[in-house]
């Protein structure tokens, strides 16, 4: 039974880092030419990455990838793109504080995601072919990242 609740919530998951990327590329390429670019175009690859060793988790536990709920975080990502910002049309200083908090609250789950993983190594021997302290590592280094960032965006949009 635990296996199915554990699929479940890697696709869950795999759902959020799907829309995570999308939202990650997208704050990357409006920021490119800011001194936010260089951060979110790392953020990016490296979100990315994420995903692929979540991918990777999953065919190692034999999980298999749920379409339905990959196509949702897709859309959703797609779906948040329509919020307003302020600007009838364009990129606004509102517009990068969103897509900063939306990938705060990204990387907040996928540690949790990596945590919960760790935490249950003992019953899945493979997952110690994943490096899941240096995840942790890396999505702890993204969020004190993003809420620099994020305070800073903040800051010049509203101060």
């Amino acid at each position: 039974m635990w296996i199915d609740l554990l699929g479940i919530y890697l696709n869950d998951h795999l759902a959020g880092a799907t829309g995570a990327r999308a939202l990650a590329r997208r704050a990357a390429s409006n920021n490119a030419r800011s001194s936010y670019g260089r951060f979110l175009a790392r953020l990016a690859k490296e979100v990315d990455q994420d995903r692929e060793s979540l991918l990777g988790i999953m065919r190692e536990l034999e999980v298999g990838t749920d379409q339905l709920k990959v196509l949702g975080g897709w859309g959703a990502e797609k779906l948040g793109r329509l919020k307003l910002n302020g600007r009838l049309l364009g990129y606004s200083p509102l517009s990068r504080v969103v897509e900063l908090e939306a990938l705060l609250l990204g990387v907040r789950g996928k540690l949790g995601l990596w945590h919960t993983l760790r935490d249950i190594e003992h019953e899945r021997p493979t997952l110690a072919r994943f490096d899941l302290g240096e995840l942790i590592r890396r999505a702890e280094r993204q969020l004190e990242g993003l809420e620099t960032h994020r305070r800073r965006a903040a800051a010049a949009a509203f101060g």
